[in-house]
């Protein structure tokens, strides 16, 4: 969720002052993009898994700083709700057999943490949305004690003036005869504690940063469709994943008359196809005000006049808060600074192997597109990009996606006969072994053979179950019982049975 804030009021003078602050970092971010200071390094591999925590009945664990606390690690970090933490993985070069061993690494990491985590009362699921959350979990006092987090809720509520409304209408069932739909008002942000995300990052060239942008933006959809693993919230059967219409809507601090004004949602797939990274940045300081306009006493331009690398802090806490589902970072590292590309639609989980396969995907796809003689975004409207996305989180494998020169199409083939083999070239092209490409560029094929997601394997679950007698809530347990066995066993999901 970003940098710590501490807890405190905000006056008119702070906001004037911030907006001023975030003008002076984007005139010394031109400066920087201009004079091409920014590190180049070979290409490297980093990723967040966000975590929910459980306890034996299933139900959600309340106990982030113990768990913490007794997993001792400072790799895992809190996050916005009380039953979630975060595992960040540290950075690592793509090529040869690093990604492999990046999945032998964090099975070590999880399993320790796991086995810390359950003596404290609590076990860790990767799952993109805990499936035994309910609508009492979504109370103030579950926030976590970080105060960013708690200010946070005070700025969105208080630039929205009213409660948030959640409406989603649901896919039915196998079986069903209706979709079922959920229709809740909330006082809190903490529905949007419960979308929990894998976020991917790639370091990447300034001159080269909007093509890549722009390939993540068209490949949003599949990434989606093929992952989702999110079909259930508050005890209904919603969205295949179920994340992208509950974050949108979760911290929306716009009022229904702003929304019929058309002002851009803080959850924002963009509008445009971009040219330059600075184009985004530009864009989050014009159209969305500050939500937490803390101030540093930096000159960013009086830092680069010395020679220095400016932090530019509040063009970061900006950005911080603004939920681009593929968002620019700027960041500073052993005195030299860098920009990176942060992909956010992956939903948590099920298994390593299977969060590893996601990322193998989306890095080899995005190259291969990036790389392009012809781009594919100046063949594809941008609302074809955002109509992908909502078509494959409500119905993943189901859905419909346009393509250039294949039209409307479904993930499973789009993927076999076209995005398969980019993806294995983009590999190629960092130097990943093919050992490593097969291995996981195979979970994928299996995936789209199969048409089994994280998604469908716990709705053909919960059908099973109430099938043989059981109501939601119990249905809704055991399948995350079963679901956090299979996680551990570490086979795909393609693979799982129930």
């Amino acid at each position: 969720m970003g940098d710590d804030v501490e807890q405190r009021k905000f006056s008119r003078q702070d906001r004037h002052q911030f907006r001023q602050k975030v003008q002076d970092c984007l005139d010394a971010l031109a400066i920087m993009l201009a004079d091409e200071t920014f590190e180049i390094g070979e290409p490297k591999i980093g990723m967040e898994v966000e975590l929910n925590l459980v306890d034996e009945k299933m139900a959600p664990s309340m106990a982030n700083a113990k768990v913490l606390d007794a997993i001792a690690d400072p790799d895992y970090q809190t996050e916005l709700g009380q039953f979630n933490i975060e595992i960040n993985v540290a950075p690592r070069p793509l090529r040869g057999t690093s990604v492999r061993e990046l999945e032998d690494d964090l099975r070590r990491s999880l399993n320790a943490a796991d086995s810390r985590a359950r003596e404290s009362g609590s076990r860790l699921a990767m799952i993109g949305m805990l499936p035994t959350l309910s609508e009492e979990h979504f109370e103030h006092r579950w926030l976590s004690a970080n105060p960013r987090y708690g200010l946070l809720n005070q700025q969105i509520f208080a630039a929205r003036g009213e409660d948030i409304e959640l409406q989603i209408s649901g896919v039915a069932l196998p079986g069903a005869e209706a979709a079922e739909e959920l229709s809740t008002i909330t006082d809190t942000i903490l529905p949007e504690a419960a979308c929990t995300s894998v976020q991917l990052h790639l370091q990447v060239a300034p001159d080269e940063f909007s093509s890549y942008w722009n390939a993540a933006q068209a490949l949003a959809g599949v990434q989606v469709a093929l992952a989702a693993n999110s079909p259930f919230f508050a005890g209904r059967a919603l969205w295949h994943e179920t994340r992208i219409p509950l974050f949108e809507q979760a911290t929306d601090t716009r009022p229904q008359e702003l929304k019929n004004q058309g002002v851009r949602p803080r959850v924002w797939f963009g509008e445009r196809w971009i040219t330059s990274i600075f184009d985004l940045f530009e864009e989050n300081s014009r159209y969305f005000p500050a939500l937490l306009p803390v101030c540093s006493d930096e000159d960013p331009k009086a830092v680069l006049a010395e020679g220095g690398t400016p932090d530019l802090s509040e063009l970061r806490m900006h950005n911080g808060t603004v939920y681009r589902w593929n968002r620019p970072i700027y960041d500073r590292s052993g005195g030299s600074h860098h920009l990176r590309l942060e992909n956010r639609v992956l939903p948590a989980g099920p298994s390593i192997i299977d969060t590893l396969a996601d990322a193998a995907f989306y890095y080899g796809t995005v190259r291969t597109l990036a790389d392009a003689d012809r781009p594919l975004w100046t063949q594809m409207s941008y609302d074809a990009a955002v109509e992908n996305l909502h078509s494959a989180a409500r119905s993943g494998f189901g859905s419909r996606l346009y393509w250039p020169e294949v039209g409307w199409v479904s993930p499973q083939e789009l993927v076999l006969r076209r995005l398969l083999p980019m993806a294995d070239a983009g590999l190629a092209a960092y130097g990943v072994d093919s050992s490593v490409r097969d291995r996981y560029l195979g979970v994928i094929e299996g995936r789209c053979l199969s048409k089994r997601s994280g998604s469908v394997w716990q709705r053909d679950a919960v059908v099973a179950r109430e099938r043989a007698g059981d109501d939601r809530e119990s249905a809704l347990a055991g399948m995350l019982s079963d679901y956090l066995t299979l996680m551990h066993e570490g086979r795909p999901v393609h693979t799982w049975s129930f």
